[in-house]
């Protein structure tokens, strides 16, 4: 039996849930019914599931999710990763760091060079620090439960965040594109597939 771990991108990424329904609620609905004929076991962390309820009304299916996706953290103090992963990790923080304060020196003189500070200066100063600070790297505490979790379990993640699915990769993580998880669920649960949508270029969503 296949497991899966699942992050909240599968439900508020509308390149992912729009696969189910274009409903958000009625995709998460569509989810279950697949999860509940699907030879497979699915799985969310604790706060990751939180934060998902943060994000949707889950008073009328909450039930019914939680009958289907076991919502369970990863036993963090037992687990063991190789070491080369953190160092690889602090290299790229260290590298992060760096391309940030080059672009916030690269703000500053602009701004220096203005009268006043204009607002799109501003704006234009934390998108792109956010872009170089966060794309594409583990940034929080729920990300790295998903991670853990699906190392934990030999678990295939199922997430749209590059960030998670890149470290996924270094550490051997099975992965599945989240675009086509509502196939793979029904393969799982022996119905007739849907067609497949074109594979595109990048990352599956963002």
């Amino acid at each position: 039996m296949r497991r899966f771990v699942l992050d909240t991108s599968v439900f508020t990424n509308p390149d992912v849930y729009l696969r189910f329904d274009e409903e958000p609620m009625q995709a998460i609905s569509v989810f279950l019914g697949l999860a509940r004929r699907a030879d497979a076991e699915f799985y969310m962390p604790g706060p990751v599931y939180q934060e998902l309820c943060n994000l949707r009304s889950m008073d009328m299916i909450g039930a019914e999710f939680e009958t289907e996706v076991h919502i369970r953290s990863p036993r963090r103090f037992s687990m063991t990763i190789p070491s080369e992963v953190l160092y690889e990790f602090i290299e790229e923080v260290r590298t992060r760091i760096q391309r940030g304060l080059r672009i916030a020196e690269e703000h500053a003189r602009q701004a220096g060079q203005a009268e006043s500070l204009p607002p799109e200066l501003i704006t234009q100063l934390r998108e792109r620090y956010r872009e170089a600070m966060r794309r594409g790297i583990l940034d929080s505490r729920e990300d790295i439960d998903v991670v853990l979790l699906a190392y934990e379990l030999d678990a295939t993640l199922v997430s749209a965040d590059e960030g998670m699915r890149k470290f996924a990769e270094r550490i051997g993580i099975k992965l599945v594109n989240p675009r086509y998880l509502r196939g793979v669920m029904q393969n799982l649960a022996g119905d007739e597939p849907d067609h497949p949508a074109p594979c595109g270029p990048g990352h599956p969503g963002g």
